[in-house]
């Protein structure tokens, strides 16, 4: 389960006109899913959806985000996460051999950026809980977890799911079964066992169809 927020504004200070427009699309932008942004069409920089949302609609998703505590790190990866940005991954670490990690066809490639405790490995089935950046192979980040200041990171819980499951996708469930706690590393994920054909065509920045994923992953803890 993800942290939940406390709650910044009563009631009264939501409907008051003092209170900013772009501070509550701010909060709700830094501690919600991205799913329930797109949603509730508070993707994107915060003037241009300042200009198209109402307040009205601000203070029903405020409520809504309390509610069904949709907050971020609550949903698995391929349910999308974090408020999006473009940027472009720069100063990356320095990258052990790549390693095929699959029988077969390899449908995702594997480098090592940090070694882990190689002793607690996770099974199929156990929960897992993880740091990650996901980007396209222009740099392009499409979603992250890892909260912009280390404050933050302190009062946010990672992303917790049963790997091997099928509850994210696939090139994550086959890719953290080869890692061992405290690693971080890179995996280059085939569109196959990504988001195929269709991409996410809704998502901002959307995933072009037929895209390899780029993801930095860090396995904080197996349980």
């Amino acid at each position: 389960m993800a942290a939940e927020p406390i709650r910044e504004w009563s009631d009264d200070q939501l409907k008051s006109d003092d209170l900013p427009k772009k501070d509550v699309i701010k909060f709700i932008q830094d501690n919600a899913a991205r799913s329930f942004l797109v949603e509730h069409k508070l993707m994107g920089n915060i003037k241009n959806v300042a200009k198209t949302a109402k307040k009205e609609q601000l203070i029903l998703a405020y409520t809504d985000l309390f509610e069904s505590k949709r907050f971020l790190g609550s949903e698995p990866i391929d349910e999308v996460t974090d408020q999006v940005k473009s940027v472009k991954l720069d100063d990356k670490p320095k990258e052990e051999k790549i390693e095929a990690a699959y029988e077969g066809p390899p449908k995702f490639m594997k480098a090592v950026l940090k070694k882990g405790d190689k002793t607690n490995f996770p099974k199929k089935g156990e929960s897992v809980s993880c740091w990650y950046t996901g980007s396209l192979e222009d740099g392009t980040v499409f979603d992250t977890n890892i909260p912009t200041t280390a404050r933050k990171k302190k009062q946010t819980k990672p992303l917790s799911f049963k790997v091997g499951m099928g509850r994210v996708i696939k090139g994550w469930d086959e890719g953290i079964l080869t890692m061992s706690k405290g690693e971080t590393a890179r995996l280059e994920i085939e569109p196959e066992w990504a988001y195929g054909k269709k991409g996410l065509p809704d998502a901002t920045p959307k995933i072009p169809p037929n895209a390899k994923l780029i993801f930095e992953i860090e396995l904080v803890s197996v349980d």
